[in-house]
C-alpha cells in the first residue's frame, strides 16, 4: 500500500450530506440509485449514482445521513451526471455499506 502525506489527505473533501431524494436508475449497465444529496448551504444538493440496490431501496435513503467526496470531477454515468461519489464499504460478500456519521452531526461538516 502506497503512503501518502497528510496534505494528500486533505485535498479530498469529504463532507456529511443528507439523501433528500432516491429513485431506481434502471438505464445503469448495474442495478444503482440514484441519489439528490443535501450537502449545507456552501456546497449545496448534488447528485450521485450509487450501487447499492442489495442493502438498501430508495424508500430507505430519504433522510440518511451519508458521507461523501465533493471534489471530484463530474461522472457521466449513462444519461445520468453523478457530482459526486458516496461512501461505502464491503460486506462480507463485497456488496456496499453506506458509510455514516454515528452521532447526528451538522449537514455539510468536513470530515476531519
Amino acid at each position: 500500500m502506497a503512503e501518502i502525506g497528510f496534505d494528500d489527505f486533505q485535498k479530498v473533501d469529504i463532507r456529511v450530506g443528507e439523501v433528500l431524494r432516491a429513485e431506481p436508475f434502471p438505464e445503469a449497465r448495474k442495478p444503482a440509485i440514484k441519489l439528490w444529496v443535501d450537502l449545507g448551504p456552501e456546497i449545496g444538493t448534488k447528485k450521485s449514482s450509487a450501487q447499492i440496490t442489495v442493502h438498501y431501496s430508495p424508500d430507505d435513503l430519504v433522510g440518511r445521513r451519508v458521507l461523501a467526496v465533493v471534489n471530484f470531477p463530474p461522472r457521466q454515468i449513462g444519461p445520468f451526471m453523478s457530482e459526486i461519489l458516496v461512501l461505502g464499504v464491503p460486506d462480507e460478500n463485497g456488496e456496499v455499506v453506506l458509510i455514516a456519521p454515528d452521532m447526528d452531526t451538522p449537514i455539510g461538516g468536513r470530515m476531519f
